[in-house]
This record gives C-alpha cells, sequence and structure tokens, in this order.
C-alpha cells in the first residue's frame, strides 16, 4: 500500500499526542480526589471490569482518528488484471560488433532469425514494435500486428558503430507512449518535456520492452538513467545479454549489412577483432543489463548460442501480461474510522450514562 499524499501522514503524530493528554488528565485528576475513610470499600466495590471500561472509549475513538488520517492521506493499492492485448517493442543492438562469427552465420543474423521466430509465436492482438540501436536509436517499425511489415522490418536491419543501450531504451519508451496515451514520452537533454509523476511502486503497464544486445553501452544516455524514466512509467524492461567471451572471434560486416554511418566505408566490408581496436567493448556488460532489468521489475537473460536465444525468447513472459491498475482505498478506510467512532460513542453511552 502506497500513499497519493503521504504528507498527511504526519497528523498520525495526534494520537500519542491525545493520548498523553488523556493520561495527564487522569492522573491530575486523580491529585484532587478527596480520599475518604471508606475509599478501599468503594473500591473493592468497583469490578476490574469497570475499570477498563473507561478507556475503552477513547481508545476506540483514538483508533477512529488514526483511520480518517490515513483516508486523507489518500492509501492506494496495485490490482493485477490480466489483459489480453499488449505491445512489446524489441530493441535490438546493430553494432559492428554484431557480425561477430562465435555464433554462426553472425550475431545479427541468428538474433534476427530468434526474433522472427519469437513474433510468429505471439498472438493475433499482441502488437511488436522494433527499434534497432548503434550509436542512436531509431524506430525502424512501429507497434503493429501485420506480420510482414515485422519479418520486413527484421531483415532491413543494417549496422553501424557504437552501442546506445540508454538511447534504445528511451526510442522504446517514446514508441510506446506513442499508443498508450496513459504512457509520457521521455525526457531528455535539449528535448522538451515534463518528467511525470512516478507510478506507484509495483505498477506496471501492459507494455514491455525486450532489449538484445552483446556490448556495453558507450555513447548516449546512461542505461540506467533511461531506466529510471521506464520505471517511473511502469515499463518493464527485459535484457538480454548475447554473445560469447571469446575474445579472439573476428566481427566481419559485409556490404550488405552496413549502414549509412558517415565513417563506414560502403565500397568495402569492415574487419575488426576484439581486442585489437580501442574503443569496443570485449564483454557483455552483465552487470548494468541485470541492474536495468532488475530495476524495472523485468528479468535478464544471457544466451551464448543460437539455440540458447532460441529459449530465451520462448521463456520471455509474453503470454499473460499483467496489466496493474492502481485503486484508491481510502473509503475503506473513512469507513472503519466511522464505526469505531460509533461504537466509541454507543459504548460510552452505555457504560458511562450521562
Amino acid at each position: 500500500m502506497s500513499f497519493l499524499w503521504p504528507g498527511f501522514l504526519f497528523l498520525l503524530g495526534m494520537v500519542p499526542l491525545m493520548a498523553a493528554i488523556y493520561i495527564w488528565m487522569l492522573r491530575r485528576r486523580k491529585r484532587f480526589t478527596v480520599r475518604y475513610s471508606s475509599l478501599s470499600l468503594v473500591r473493592e466495590a468497583l469490578s476490574q471490569q469497570a475499570h477498563w471500561r473507561r478507556h475503552i472509549p477513547f481508545a476506540l475513538f483514538l483508533l477512529a482518528l488514526a483511520s480518517l488520517v490515513i483516508a486523507v492521506s489518500r492509501p492506494v493499492t496495485i490490482v493485477s488484471v490480466p489483459t489480453d492485448q499488449t505491445t512489446i517493442i524489441l530493441a535490438i543492438d546493430v553494432s559492428w560488433s554484431m557480425c561477430s562469427t562465435d555464433i554462426e552465420p553472425n550475431r545479427l543474423v541468428a538474433a534476427e532469425i530468434a526474433a522472427l521466430e519469437f513474433i510468429r509465436r505471439q498472438g493475433p492482438s499482441t502488437q511488436i514494435g522494433l527499434v534497432a540501436f548503434s550509436g542512436f536509436a531509431e524506430l525502424v517499425q512501429a507497434p503493429t500486428t501485420d506480420p510482414e511489415l515485422l519479418q520486413s522490418a527484421v531483415e532491413s536491419l543494417l549496422t553501424a558503430r557504437r552501442t546506445a543501450i540508454g538511447s534504445a531504451i528511451l526510442k522504446a519508451i517514446d514508441a510506446i507512449a506513442e499508443i498508450d496515451p496513459n504512457v509520457a514520452p521521455s525526457v531528455t537533454r535539449g528535448k522538451p518535456g515534463v518528467e511525470p509523476t512516478p507510478v506507484p511502486k509495483g505498477a506496471y503497464v501492459p507494455e514491455i520492452i525486450i532489449l538484445l544486445t552483446d556490448g556495453i553501452s558507450n555513447t548516449g544516455p546512461q542505461p540506467l538513467d533511461a531506466a529510471q524514466q521506464a520505471v517511473d512509467r511502469g515499463i518493464r524492461v527485459y535484457t538480454i545479454g548475447f554473445g560469447t567471451d571469446d575474445e579472439s572471434s573476428l566481427a566481419i560486416c559485409p556490404p550488405w549489412l552496413l549502414g549509412s554511418d558517415p565513417d563506414n566505408n560502403p565500397g568495402a566490408p569492415q574487419y575488426y577483432g576484439y581486442g585489437q581496436f580501442s574503443g569496443f567493448p570485449q564483454a557483455i556488460d552483465e552487470e548494468t543489463l541485470k541492474a536495468v532489468a532488475e530495476q524495472t521489475g523485468g528479468e535478464y537473460y544471457s544466451a551464448e548460442s543460437a539455440a540458447e536465444l532460441h529459449q530465451v525468447f520462448k521463456e520471455l513472459p509474453t503470454y499473460l501480461i499483467m496489466r496493474h491498475e492502481i485503486m484508491e482505498i481510502a473509503v475503506a478506510f473513512v469507513a472503519i474510522g466511522a464505526l469505531l467512532a460509533a461504537l466509541a460513542i454507543l459504548l460510552s453511552l452505555l457504560w458511562q450514562p450521562l
């Protein structure tokens, strides 16, 4: 349970304060009580039950006050509701390292084959979008249920230099915001926008992001900063680290996989080996990928072969996506407070009539 107006919870301090005043008044009244020689007889006449009856109405009143203060703070709870319609954004790394041949025929082609199989397995009401990222991120295909459009988009992927994982997450958020009015677009430097009010912890929208990469983010926004924007919007990010730790494998990008990166030489293939050129990652940044997944409520998967990648796509929780709705429960605390207050008045009149 969380609160929309948590600042009002400071009013709960009135409860112990009033209890202290009540105890002080009881002690003060005893100090000025007239002492009779026969007081012991009076005490014997009063039962123990009558003694604690004096304090029960006041205790119930304090509980009623606490319940009403909680109601004023607008408590909310998260309700999970199954949904038969969801949107999945596939964010696929297309940096040059995806041409590595440690996974045949190369990482990018293997990822494309696995992604296409994943798309074919989804239900007819599931919308899928595609984001490709290298030194920048681009929405290749807006969310759609058309498998032919998705196949063409996946097969059209081209490579470029660098890896911008943070940019990929932000671009995926924007793609979701285009189709879900409850999701605000991302906010970046130089781009106008206002950060939305973060959703309560544990609340998620029915859209998810699946991010596949084989390296380390080396440009663009920090991945964890971008992940926080996903958290604020209730978007889960599932991350996949794809590739082996074989530093001797070569990344060979044929001309038909080269994009329009200004540093590319379109007339010749690109060659580089891990550890031979500075600026290229030598291993998957699993620590960051795990942190992104954990921070957003998703999960991290590792795949070191095409078969493992196919299995990862099968294990992704895309068949039963839960929509998390925020339900305000202040009325329940109002009802409890009113009931306790009424009970306190009733018992006071029964046990201590005027």
